[in-house]
């Protein structure tokens, strides 16, 4: 179905367009754009959560309007660029952009979304098809859309540093693990092994803790620490006491995981 168009331009201009307004715009015509259901709303965290922390990535964000020109106005449900931190519409086009695409979309509208981000300067945009089996839609400009499924990789050249699996963009123990390897990338670790690896090799230098406990509990504590350290989560002295005086190494993998996407230290412990 070929995207619908508008003859004429309307009447509004982007700046007319209040921030938390359910509009977008296109040619200057208001777009409604709806809120999303349970299973988008939670697939548009976690895939923003997984591009968000590339080591390469200076700003993401869900739901981001970006005025191309004052007569459009449109939010990719997730979105990476070089965006500042401030009130108002991003100006351009974001370099990748995420569609999550769930029941009762709207495809003509969508095709529209598309074809004016592209055109606007978006390289990369990524169609999540959550109804029916899981999939990617790749756009690119002047290119045929391919299909990426489970199993496969994303990648965005210039834009993300890691290939992005599909699955993570929508699975939430496919985006923790993406996420982590993410974070300690970020501190200088190229991954889990080395930063257990490095743990391992300070922890023979500054000796065993006390109680003489095992370099396999010692190096998970570390990696728990340096990934609390990473996001900028304080660690209490009652916190580190409880992270020091666990001896069960699975209960120590669970709380490094929860640490990699938790919003506070007392939650990654929980």
């Amino acid at each position: 179905m070929a995207p619908r168009s508008h003859p004429s331009p309307g009447p509004f201009r982007a700046e007319q367009i209040p921030e938390g307004s359910p509009y977008e715009l296109s040619n200057g015509h208001p777009v409604l754009c709806m809120p999303s259901g349970r299973r988008g709303g939670r697939s548009n965290l976690i895939g923003g959560e997984v591009l968000e922390t590339d080591p390469a990535v200076t700003a993401a964000g869900v739901d981001v309007g970006f005025s191309m020109d004052p007569s459009h106005l449109r939010a990719p449900d997730v979105s990476v660029g070089d965006f500042s931190n401030e009130p108002g519409w991003a100006p351009g086009a974001p370099p990748l952009a995420v569609e999550y695409a769930d029941t009762g979309q709207d495809e003509a509208e969508l095709e529209k979304k598309i074809a004016e981000l592209l055109g606007a300067g978006t390289r990369h945009i990524w169609v999540v098809r959550l109804v029916g089996p899981r999939r990617v839609e790749v756009h690119e400009p002047g290119k045929q859309v391919r299909l990426a499924k489970p199993g496969q990789e994303l990648t965005a050249p210039g834009i993300l540093k890691n290939p992005v699996p599909v699955l993570a963009l929508y699975d939430r123990e496919a985006a923790h693990e993406a996420t982590l390897r993410n974070l300690l990338q970020r501190r200088g670790y190229e991954s889990l092994e080395a930063a257990l690896a490095t743990a391992g090799a300070q922890g023979k230098i500054e000796g065993k803790i006390e109680g003489k406990i095992e370099g396999e509990l010692e190096a998970a504590r570390r990696a728990i620490f340096a990934v609390l350290k990473a996001r900028g989560l304080e660690v209490s002295e009652p916190q580190r006491d409880q992270i020091l005086a666990a001896r069960d190494l699975a209960l120590l993998d669970r709380w490094l995981v929860q640490a990699a996407t938790a919003s506070t230290t007392a939650k990654a412990l929980g």
